[in-house]
């Protein structure tokens, strides 16, 4: 058998995977249902760093699809996080008071296999917002002065173009009481060259403070092309945080998770969001319990650098926000009319008592 010669474009068909023996012939004819409903995008950087001779390969199960995803759980929800609920025009989400989501586009340079957005982005979906509908949000977001951050999502807004970033980045740098933009990205890993000094300097504005949240879930995913991209964004002066989701048989083991938290750290990213991963359709398989979190996040408290420490958390179904889950190390009880002493468990499970209020 020759060797396989790593592809130049993004795999998009089960076809196209099977070729680079990422998925197997027979295989084919239930990928081609999934690939009917969920998108495909395979990059050539993340196609590199899979290896096709490993069943259990972490950034395989990230990104190439499984049969598993026909599996419906009856808990799984189309929109698991309650967009749809919180969206008072076209391409807003207003969850919180003072900050809002703005969902420029619907497309990706790679499809999670994991995502929470996957009934709504991909082949087949509007693309991006039109005039109209951009124009309206931005109505929106100039007419609520409560609103200090916005967040710019989708999809992935670094697929838009140098110059439309700059103009978008205008627009919300116009608006007095936006102070904060973000963007929520997995391009500094999926297509590192995209991350030029070009983009660098039109998502930096004087006049508003940008931000930029990576998303990445092993370490192998941070190479060195990787983290130049995300140098050329801090280095023009650009803050960068990350986002992760936990995911069964790719991140969750503490061993896993302390590498990935020190090379975002590396990378001068401070660890943000580790999300428990939501009720999307078809992704029971990638989720793990709140229990096992937990206790991955106890094994982190004390024996990684507090500047490896992430917030787990949970977004609520039905649109009601995030809320840190854990783990606890407090309690208190009441005894009769007084309350008891505070009992507090330390990183290493010993339990101390402390005083009543």
């Amino acid at each position: 058998m020759g060797s396989i010669v790593k592809p130049s474009t993004t795999l998009r068909r089960p076809a196209e995977l099977a070729d680079q023996k990422l998925v197997s012939r027979e295989a084919l004819p239930a990928l081609e249902a999934v690939a009917a409903r969920y998108a495909i995008a395979i990059t050539p950087a993340v196609a590199a760093l899979i290896d096709p001779n490993d069943p259990n390969d972490p950034i395989a199960r990230q990104y190439v699809p499984s049969t598993q995803e026909l599996q419906i759980e009856p808990v799984e929800r189309v929109d698991p996080i309650g967009d749809n609920a919180r969206s008072p025009v076209e391409g807003i989400v207003h969850r919180y008071p003072d900050r809002v989501l703005l969902k420029l586009v619907h497309v990706c340079a790679v499809y999670c296999r994991f995502c929470f957005r996957r009934e709504m982005v991909g082949p087949g979906k509007d693309s991006a917002l039109s005039d109209h509908a951009y124009a309206k949000a931005i109505d929106y977001i100039r007419t609520h002065p409560e609103i200090w951050e916005v967040i710019l999502t989708g999809g992935d807004p670094l697929m838009l173009s140098t110059r439309r970033l700059k103009e978008i980045v205008n627009d919300l740098a116009a608006i007095p009481h936006v102070k904060i933009i973000r963007f929520h990205t997995r391009v500094p890993v999926a297509d590192p060259a995209r991350m030029t000094d070009e983009v660098a300097e039109a998502l930096h504005h004087p006049d508003v403070t940008t931000w930029v949240a990576l998303h990445a879930n092993h370490p192998r995913e941070l190479t060195a092309e990787a983290r130049a991209a995300c140098a050329r964004l801090i280095d023009r002066g650009i803050p960068m945080v990350s986002q992760s989701v936990l995911l069964r048989g790719v991140n969750d083991t503490a061993e896993t998770l302390t590498a990935l938290m020190r090379a975002f750290v590396e990378c001068r990213i401070k660890p943000y969001y580790l999300h428990h991963g939501d009720l999307a359709p078809g992704t029971s398989h990638l989720r793990t319990t709140l229990e096992e979190g937990e206790a991955l996040m106890r094994q982190l408290r004390g024996h990684v650098s507090g500047l490896c420490q992430p917030d787990y958390v949970l977004d609520i179904p039905g649109g009601y926000g995030k809320i840190p889950v854990g783990p606890a190390y407090l309690s208190q009880q009441r005894d009769g009319e007084r309350m008891q002493p505070r009992r507090l468990v330390d990183y290493c499970g010993g339990v101390h008592s402390y005083p009543p209020a």
